[in-house]
């Protein structure tokens, strides 16, 4: 866990104490909404389809438990009882009142915890791999410089006013579970030949309606310098990036007009100005950033304890632990996933008491830290081996057991229509419906990894474009119509997906998903074979034709 300095403390109550003022002058009628509306986005404060909803940070994904419980209260207090986690490692209320906000606001301050730059035109929230500090086999903790990047962009003048909302995601691991290609800036850790830590730069990736996989710019940028790199490609976007139309004003539109040689031309020749000046980090800076990162006190434990090897005999818990428990670079450790996708569940929600009962079992098993993935799951990252039965059974109780992740129904989806203005259709319902439809365990475990993303609009909170199956709901004439997608993918190997052909109906949905996979298990040439790397080779015309052969 990192400790906030008093610099943060008194950040965030300034914050807090300015919204509260903002708001009384909007509720006594002083700004209008339109005025309004920007100083409610920098604090993460949306407008939706009934309600204002509520978008809080969570960096890098990092939680303790103290910091869950108080996220369970503003839930129980403020909003409906629940909290939905977001692809981007943030969690959103749904219903809060805009008059409770800075109270709301005020409880999270106490505990370290804020919603700036959640919204608006400015660097959001710095994302990283949820496994970030017990991965096996990672560079080195990329929280680290996640929280150097929050540190340096957090209210900063040239990040706080971009053409267009900016995102970074860093990975310090050989397989990407941060999704660093589909951001405007992707930066995965890495060793030169002299054992120097640095960046491999990525930029102009993107979903939402023109998608673009990221490009790398940059093969090694010394950490001591990423700050000034970043800085120089911000530069350069806010120079060049367009202000006149919204769909043109991302970062990913302005690599590909210009070209990644002339981009990174462009951004060489900023940098070159401001590398060697304040913006170099001494090494003393890192350090202090380091220390602040602490690491829980590990016992020597056996790899396969006794507990762990006499509950191997309850198959319950055998699927469980297959699917939800991972390596830990520690002996005797292990990570685990708690899946937020229940069979006819909304993917990504919790409720106050199943986050108030996480905290206790945080703290009772994993040192008080819970970890928050892009994937809308929670895991917690140090788990000792003898204790998974145990927790298991408590989180069975809870109703997070359901030993369903990386399966076909651990399904990524945006609220859609039933929350969000900007929706055409409705993406929970049709999450809902799957998870009914393959909720036999031995059916999803032969079909094996995939992957299903749904977005209810082109923005693509969903990330449909790089689901495995990829759903994204429309509107076309009055009527709700479903396009469908496969082949992508938000890995290291990320890729769009290719569209299989017309739009389906809502409550055709699940039968073309059904087709698709009966398809998929007669043309894999093996069991191991996964979905992802049939449709590779295969290309979509198979599943196509199996899916429009009676429609």
């Amino acid at each position: 866990m990192y400790a906030y300095d008093e610099i943060d403390r008194t950040l965030v109550n300034e914050r807090v104490s300015e919204f509260r003022d903002q708001v009384k002058r909007r509720l006594s009628g002083e700004l209008t909404e339109d005025e309004f509306k920007i100083l409610r986005l920098q604090n993460g404060v949306y407008l939706q389809l009934h309600a204002y909803m509520f978008r809080v940070a969570i960096p890098y994904g990092t939680l303790s438990a103290g910091q869950l419980r108080r996220l369970a209260h503003i839930a129980r207090r403020y909003d409906r009882g629940y909290g939905h986690f977001t692809t981007r490692q943030n969690i959103q209320f749904n219903w809060i009142k805009l008059a409770e906000l800075p109270d709301a606001l005020a409880d999270l301050a106490e505990v370290g915890i804020h919603a700036m730059q959640t919204s608006g035109n400015n660097m959001r929230n710095v994302t990283s791999d949820q496994w970030a500090g017990v991965a096996p086999g990672e560079i080195e903790d990329p929280r680290i410089w996640s929280e150097l990047l929050r540190q340096h962009t957090t209210l900063h003048p040239e990040f706080s006013f971009l053409p267009r909302k900016f995102k970074i995601a860093i990975t310090a691991s050989d397989h990407d579970r941060a999704a660093i290609k589909i951001h405007d800036i992707g930066l995965r850790l890495v060793k030169n030949e002299k054992g120097e830590t640095g960046f491999e730069v990525l930029v102009g990736g993107g979903l939402g309606r023109t998608p673009f996989i990221a490009k790398t710019i940059k093969h090694f940028v010394h950490g001591r310098d990423i700050l000034s790199y970043v800085e120089a490609i911000l530069r350069v976007y806010n120079q060049y990036g367009r202000r006149d139309n919204i769909y043109k004003a991302r970062i990913k539109i302005l690599v590909h007009e210009l070209g990644i040689e002339k981009f990174s031309r462009e951004v060489e020749d900023e940098w070159q100005h401001i590398r060697n000046s304040a913006l170099q980090i001494d090494d003393s800076v890192i350090e202090d950033i380091r220390s602040r990162f602490t690491y829980p006190a590990y016992e020597k434990l056996p790899h396969m304890p006794d507990e762990l090897r006499q509950a191997a005999a309850d198959p319950e818990f055998e699927a469980w632990r297959k699917n939800s428990v991972f390596p830990h670079k520690i002996q005797g450790y292990s990570i685990v996933t708690i899946s937020l996708k229940p069979t006819g569940g909304p993917p990504g929600d919790a409720t106050a008491a199943q986050m108030d009962a996480l905290a206790d079992l945080a703290e009772k098993y994993s040192f008080g830290e819970i970890r928050v993935g892009h994937e809308q799951n929670l895991a917690l990252p140090h788990v000792a081996k003898r204790d998974l039965p145990a927790l298991w059974k408590a989180l069975d109780k809870l109703g997070l057991a359901t030993p369903n992740v990386n399966l076909i129904t651990d399904i990524i989806a945006c609220p859609g229509l039933d929350y969000c203005s900007l929706a055409n259709a409705r993406s929970i319902p049709i999450a809902q419906e799957l998870t009914r439809r393959f909720a036999n365990h031995e059916l999803a475990n032969l079909i094996g990894r995939l992957h299903i993303n749904i977005s209810g609009c082109i923005n693509a909170c969903g990330h449909h474009h790089v689901g495995h199956i990829g759903i994204l709901g429309v509107e076309k004439n009055g009527e709700e119509v479903y396009q469908i997608t496969i082949g992508g993918r938000a890995d290291e190997s990320a890729a769009l997906g290719s569209l299989i052909g017309p739009g389906v109906k809502f409550d055709e949905v699940a039968d073309v998903v059904e087709d698709i996979v009966e398809a998929y298990l007669a043309l894999r040439e093996r069991p191991e074979e996964l979905f992802i790397d049939t449709v590779k080779r295969l290309g979509v015309e198979p599943f196509k034709e199996r899916v429009y052969a009676t429609r």
